[in-house]
């Protein structure tokens, strides 16, 4: 083609090598800088309650405020149990889901369930009033022609 449209195999690979970049593919040089990075971080400790046998030394409780902004397990569900792993000789804390949490959820849902069912109920009587209502018209209107 003229100046202006695709000149082959070249243009190809410019639009292979700029797609590259918007898609965020990196070279090799730079990749490796970036994995030297990722191996000087500090690595996190894994909780000793994953690895090794454990004894709940407090019941699952609802977390206080001072809790919940100081203990970073207070935050997935808003309850936490205390652990002690006797071979490392470490108190931790373990997020939990509470009985009474986990029951009073399922009766919230229950009476949403019956509430929803309640409506549709009302519903489907109304319709069915209505569709009756339109059929004896109907019968109604034939017979008059007759």
């Amino acid at each position: 083609m003229g100046p202006r449209g695709p000149a082959g195999p070249r243009c190809c690979a410019l639009y292979a090598v700029l797609g590259a970049l918007v898609c965020g593919l990196r070279p090799a040089a730079a990749m490796a800088v970036s994995d030297e990075r990722r191996s000087a971080s500090p690595v996190a400790v894994t909780p000793c309650w994953q690895v090794e046998d454990f004894v709940v030394a407090q019941e699952c409780t609802r977390c206080s405020s001072f809790e919940a902004k100081r203990i970073l397990q207070c935050s997935p569900t808003g309850f936490v149990e205390k652990i002690s792993c006797p071979t490392s000789k470490r108190d931790e804390f373990k997020s939990c889901r509470s009985a009474v949490m986990e029951a009073h959820v399922f009766w919230r849902f229950v009476g949403t369930m019956m509430c929803v069912t309640a409506v549709f109920a009302v519903l489907v009587v109304c319709r069915q009033r209505v569709l009756d209502r339109k059929a004896l018209e109907k019968v109604r209107k034939q017979i008059e022609s007759i």
